[in-house]
């Protein structure tokens, strides 16, 4: 894992797909944010309740560049906290070192993504 990546996706979770989440800001989805704003959308400033433009570019990263499996990886290991293991490896379809090796490799594709639009 990738302690940088790891923080990041910690902090997507909780913004974009916890329960503190689904109050406002359309559950997190970015097109249902902006329909309730009028078609505005302030990325960053926590006073208004928007999410951190990170939360927001973790959403797009994983939903566009992450494939299926690790997407879905991600999704099992970050937001579905009341779940047990053996259940996530399930949902996945994996065993346990098949899951954490899919984990592991979601937090490169990210890091490469990132990178990618640092340059």
């Amino acid at each position: 894992m990738i302690k940088e990546i790891d923080a990041l996706l910690k902090v997507w979770a909780l913004e974009l797909h916890s329960d503190l989440s689904s109050g406002g800001l359309a559950g997190g989805n970015m097109v249902a944010m902006m329909m309730e704003s009028n078609g505005q959308l302030i990325r960053g400033k926590r006073a208004s309740k928007a999410p951190l433009e990170s939360s927001l570019d973790m959403e797009l990263i994983v939903t566009k560049h992450l494939d299926e499996q690790l997407a879905t990886v991600v999704r099992e290991h970050y937001c579905s906290h009341e779940s047990d293991m053996r259940l996530r490896y399930a949902h996945c379809g994996c065993g346990r070192d098949t899951y954490y090796q899919r984990l592991h490799d979601a937090h490169l594709s990210i890091w490469s993504v990132l990178m990618g639009m640092a340059a």
